[in-house]
């Protein structure tokens, strides 16, 4: 966390820094007052999504806790649309641009995939399962492989033994079941 606290002061100048120069392109192309209606129609149309969008946030995260749903996908959505509407409110020709485009559908579908797995990787599986519910597995059954270039000697096989009640069940004879994690699209 350190290490981006270090590059914000940067990333703040060279934004800064793009914004002034797409204003000064565009204001030769178009005109300095044209690029400055511009600027400020790109930040009332923000001012108006925003309010939009976290009325939007609120009832899809409300309607997800009301129905026993996981939220995680109704807030990450809301959030996405509050940061695409808060980034086009922000005076600027780059800012409105990247705010336009994160309030299109598909590319909040993909910001969306990109915050839940990003989320999934920092905190613990039954965190991320309360907040974007369980994941989908594909199982494949069948004899475990062994990686390329591994042997392993057989292992021992071991007496069977008598069940006793108290011993919960074995699933599939004690196999291993190899799967992947499939990630919701």
């Amino acid at each position: 966390m350190r290490r981006t606290v270090k590059f914000v002061p940067l990333a703040l100048l060279l934004s800064l820094t793009a914004e002034l120069a797409v204003f000064v392109v565009v204001g030769r192309a178009i005109g300095f007052g044209a690029a400055t209606l511009l600027v400020f129609a790109a930040s009332l149309l923000g001012l108006v999504l925003l309010r939009r969008e976290g009325i939007r946030a609120w009832r899809g995260f409300r309607d997800a806790a009301q129905s026993g749903r996981p939220p995680g996908g109704q807030v990450t959505d809301g959030l996405i649309g509050l940061l695409g509407a808060l980034l086009l409110a922000t005076p600027g020709l780059v800012s409105g641009v990247v705010g336009l485009v994160l309030l299109l559908p598909p590319v909040r579908r993909i910001a969306r995939g990109g915050i839940q797995r990003s989320a999934e990787r920092r905190v613990s599986s039954m965190a991320a399962g309360d907040l974007f519910g369980p994941r989908r597995v594909h199982v494949y059954r069948g004899a475990p492989q062994q990686p390329a270039g591994e042997q392993s000697a057989p292992a021992p096989q071991p007496a069977p033994q008598q069940p006793s009640a108290a011993a919960p069940p074995v699933v599939d004879d004690g196999r291993a079941i190899e799967g992947e994690i499939v990630e919701p699209r």
